[in-house]
């Protein structure tokens, strides 16, 4: 599922502060953030008082998680939605579906998922195997706050025998965003509004889906279509098309949409790709952009997973009403129309990198999700997290010329530390029994499952070697194809591809090493001091007084991998860090200008401190000669400065005192890196006596950049030819 955000540049930013006015002294500044802070920490907020709920149930239609009794292997569905009123005013759908399901254990009880159904004829069930009579179904009911429907036979199913059950229902055609509705539908966990399913990710099935529609309409689900007919049922003149059989998958990727959209299409290597949008949109040309580039990203992911794309068709489909920036149904992908749309008259430079960078993470997740699908939601983050991650590798190859790899570190790393800093976060995966309830699965879309999931697989990928990462992950793939699996499957297969590469050579396993990131919140600062060549390690807090009530399987210690240089040399292999504290004597400074910098191209997922002394000489390098350090960790020194003084690590003069390079800086991410900190300070310093001090700093600061770019665009006459500069 996509993230779904802008991003500002700083140009744009920029010239708002420079047309806003002027700012003040970093000694002042320093003064009176330390006052408004000490303001802001002593306000008491409100908490919300603790529910009591009534003892669980032992009722197995009671409990969240479907019994292990029956797998479901195919689906006959037929649905008929309505796309005018019913007399009541109702917009409504018809349906019918057989599911055909194998009996693991002999059982009594059917339990299949439905939600606002409403089923016009009884149940019934059969059996596949000759010699095999099914029981009869002695009662059925429906259990609303586990969305079940129920049904307890007068005899038991028998293990390893098929049966077929039918079912016969109607539906509101709603407009909630959710099931089936009007506009388009759904997100995870709710295909049952649709129709009855055994609606878990693991519940993989085949399923052939026939939409009847009305005459001049489009229908368009996972399958190929294989037929179109005009038929007559209750005496209107309709259309029923039926799609071919689609892979084993999950519910939750299965799609049907009916529309009146137009399309534009091309072919890659037999892989049919197509673009719907509504008419006008499709006329003026706002689908090219995402059919230009959605055959090339495939490719990318084709060789990047050394896997071909399992389908035979890639649709994507644009919907005016949509509860999330997009989502990866099997081959027919649905997004926003800010998505996939893009206007060349009137879209911004913004607008298209987000395009690129959705419709690279929605077709990372056909292999990587769809193909291979986690077992439980819990494990949500390795989906959400390995998108995030290589969605950035997709676009870059689609736009090569925009450097968008740099962004995870803005957009993801800088992001989710914000987050991850806080008492309250939570670590990346939870154990099964955790999560159960749809509102503990609806919280998982956050920021930890995709930002650091991002994160540490980047982390994970560089301390590899991208060879070993995808070597790795051709593996799994291979080994879990039109499966299911858990995060520690990835960990195994990717120590295999470790096995198999003597030039990679880790402290510990790779289980040992990501779980200390997957299993426990937060990440540390690793403090180095350049006088003694000490390393240390400590959980970061961004409010040092908070307090940790969860406890850590780790003792909130972290096996950390340190890239590192001094005076601008990369040392060329990985300091690996697995204890609260140690010693490395290369990094001890002994000229009165050495510095050190670690977390190159902050691939590492820490922030990074040092002694005063460092600091300073850093401070320098920064003023007399900033290109000696990488932009991405230019960057880092101003995010790391700022956050640690938030924490009260360093002062907060000293993380002013990074701003004071910015003179020089042209690049993009140091300079977003820095006008998100300075916000922070922009709003805390607001009706304070060194507001207008701040402003005029800050316009000193920016007004060479500002120059810059004047001059580089003839007054403003014309573009810049680059995606950063833009």
């Amino acid at each position: 599922m996509g993230k779904g955000f802008f991003l500002s540049k700083p140009l744009g930013v920029g010239c708002m502060i420079l047309g806003a006015g002027a700012v003040a002294t970093i000694i002042a500044l320093s003064v009176v953030y330390s006052q408004e802070k000490a303001k802001n920490d002593n306000q008491v907020l409100p908490t919300d008082g603790g529910t009591t709920t009534k003892p669980p149930s032992n009722e197995p239609w009671d409990k969240y998680r479907l019994p292990k009794s029956l797998l479901p292997q195919q689906y006959n569905v037929t649905l008929w939605p309505r796309l005018l009123p019913d007399p009541t005013g109702l917009y409504i759908f018809t349906g019918e579906t057989t599911v055909e399901f194998k009996c693991v254990e002999d059982t009594d009880l059917i339990l299949i998922h439905s939600n606002k159904l409403n089923y016009t004829d009884s149940a019934s069930l059969t059996s596949v195997d000759s010699g095999v009579k099914a029981p009869s179904i002695k009662s059925s009911f429906l259990q609303s706050e586990t969305q079940y429907l129920v049904l307890q036979l007068d005899g038991k199913l028998v293990k390893d025998h098929m049966y077929q059950l039918y079912t016969k229902f109607t539906g509101e055609l709603a407009d909630d965003l959710g099931g089936f509705y009007r506009s388009e539908y759904y997100e995870d966990g709710v295909k049952k509004k649709a129709f009855p399913c055994f609606d878990e990710p693991a519940m993989k099935a085949v399923f052939h889906i026939t939409l009847i529609h009305d005459i001049g309409t489009v229908a368009l689900s996972n399958g190929e279509q294989k037929e179109t007919s005009s038929v007559v049922i209750e005496s209107q003149n309709v259309q029923k098309t039926a799609f071919g059989p689609t892979e084993k998958m999950s519910t939750y990727l299965l799609a049907f949409i009916v529309s009146d959209f137009a399309q534009i299409n091309n072919t890659i290597d037999d892989v049919l790709i197509r673009i719907f949008a509504r008419k006008p949109a499709i006329d003026a040309g706002q689908g090219q952009y995402a059919l230009n580039k959605t055959g090339p990203i495939l490719k990318f992911f084709e060789g990047y997973y050394s896997s071909k794309y399992p389908l035979p068709k890639s649709d994507q489909i644009a919907l005016p009403d949509f509860n999330a920036g997009a989502m990866e149904n099997w081959g027919l992908i649905t997004y926003r129309e800010t998505a996939l749309l893009y206007d060349e008259s009137f879209s911004s430079n913004s607008n298209k990198e987000r395009i690129a960078t959705i419709i690279a993470h929605e077709l990372a997740h056909m292999w990587f999700g769809n193909l291979v699908t986690l077992r439980w939601w819990n494990d949500l983050w390795l989906n959400e997290g390995f998108a995030s991650y290589v969605e950035y590798l997709g676009a870059d190859n689609a736009e090569p010329d925009w450097n968008i790899k740099d962004l995870i570190v803005l957009n993801d790393v800088h992001r989710v530390f914000a987050v991850d800093a806080l008492a309250s976060s939570h670590p990346l995966s939870s154990k099964e029994e955790d999560i159960q309830r749809p509102a503990q699965i609806s919280e998982l879309f956050d920021a930890i499952s995709y930002s650091k999931g991002a994160s540490v697989l980047r982390m994970l990928s560089d301390f590899l070697t991208e060879g070993v990462f995808t070597q790795g992950l051709t593996s799994y793939l291979n080994t879990f194809a039109f499966g299911n699996a858990v995060y520690t499957d990835l960990w195994e297969h990717l120590q295999m591809a470790v096995d198999n590469n003597t030039a990679t050579q880790l402290p510990d396993s790779v289980n040992d090493i990501m779980n200390t990131w997957v299993l426990q919140m937060g990440f540390p600062v690793v403090t180095i001091d350049t006088q003694t060549g000490g390393i240390s390690q400590k959980h970061f807090l961004l409010d040092p007084d908070s307090t940790v009530t969860v406890e850590s399987p780790f003792n909130y210690e972290w096996i950390v991998p340190i890239k590192w240089m001094k005076n601008g040399v990369i040392y060329p292999t990985i300091q690996w860090l697995k204890t609260k504290s140690d010693t490395v004597k290369e990094m001890k400074t002994s000229g009165p200008s050495d510095w050190v910098l670690a977390n190159l191209n902050v691939l590492g997922y820490y922030r990074v401190n040092y002694d005063q002394g460092n600091w300073d000489r850093l401070l320098i390098a920064l003023r007399d000669n900033h290109i000696s350090i990488p932009g991405i960790n230019r960057a880092q020194l101003l995010d790391d400065a700022f956050n640690l003084a938030r924490a009260k690590i360093i002062p907060t003069v000293l993380a002013l005192e990074t701003t004071k390079y910015l003179t020089e800086e042209r690049d993009y991410v140091p300079w977003k890196s820095a006008l998100n900190n300075l916000d922070f300070f922009y709003l805390m310093f607001d009706r304070s006596e060194v507001y207008g001090p701040m402003q005029n700093y800050l316009m000193k600061q920016i007004t060479p950049l500002f120059t810059y770019y004047k001059n580089m665009t003839s007054n403003w006459s014309t573009i810049p030819a680059g995606h950063m500069d833009q």
